[in-house]
């Protein structure tokens, strides 16, 4: 009976072990795939982006999404407009320098000694970038494109950017209200959903059209420029709920209001 149970513990161990080892090599990879950011700046004329509680809203955002994803060398983050012509708005696209400079089989010590040079040389680039965000950020765009939001075009970009294999995280700055003129598209300056039954009902009407885009499952942020005192003509539920069902219909690992 001994030998039996010590059989058994000995086959759960090798076990254990063999999962243990699967989590920690499918672990690995993840922990050193690189980071793809795409920022989605709303330069339609409905944003003000110089109104202080958007500002510093805006602000904090960009402060800490670079904090949270810009960490190794061959991160990239890469920022466009959003207005007429999203998908061909790029402003902005850089990618870290930094590393940690150790040999693989370098011991304990000697990575230890690399880390000061490497976390100074990573928190120059990080306020670097920062720098050039918030310049796009309070760049101006007096021309007609600031007339209409295309925000579906934003999928082209970030199906471009999963076919990378990097972690895709993906921020909209913007109020969210996709307008655009034409047959089969939306505006919802003009018909908004009226309720949260509609823009589910929207969404995945429209899913029917954009799932052509494989964006993969990128984490979803929008960071809406509305005081906590908007009302519902100005900040209109319906609208985010829209945007949670579409990007969770086509694939979304996560969607999140700030």
């Amino acid at each position: 009976m001994k030998s039996l149970l010590l059989g058994c513990a000995l086959s759960l161990g090798l076990v254990a072990c063999s999962s243990n080892s699967g989590q920690e090599a499918d672990q690995k990879p993840a922990d050193n795939t690189p980071v793809h950011t795409l920022i989605f700046l709303d330069k339609s004329v409905s944003v003000n982006p110089n109104q202080a509680f958007v500002a510093e809203k805006y602000q904090q955002a960009i402060n800490e999404l670079i904090e949270e994803n810009i960490r190794r060398k061959g991160d990239k983050l890469e920022v466009y407009f959003i207005h007429e012509n999203t998908s061909k708005a790029r402003a902005l696209t850089v990618t870290v320098r930094s590393e940690l400079d150790v040999a693989d089989n370098a011991n304990a010590t000697d990575r230890e000694a690399a880390q000061p040079a490497f976390d100074l040389s990573l928190g120059r680039e990080k306020a670097a970038i920062r720098q050039r965000v918030l310049q796009q950020l309070a760049r101006p765009n007096p021309g007609t494109s600031n007339q209409a939001t295309d925000i579906w075009a934003s999928l082209r970009v970030i199906a471009k950017a999963n076919e990378s294999g990097a972690t895709v995280k993906v921020y909209y700055l913007s109020d969210m209200v996709e307008s655009m003129k034409g047959t089969g598209r939306r505006d919802f300056h003009v018909l908004p959903p009226k309720d949260a039954g509609q823009a589910d009902e929207w969404a995945k009407a429209d899913v029917k059209q954009l799932q052509q885009y494989t964006i993969g499952s990128p984490d979803i942020r929008m960071v809406l420029p509305f005081e906590p005192n908007a009302s519902v003509k100005e900040n209109n539920p319906a609208v985010t709920q829209y945007w949670q069902t579409l990007f969770q219909e086509l694939g979304a690992g996560s969607v999140e209001e700030i």
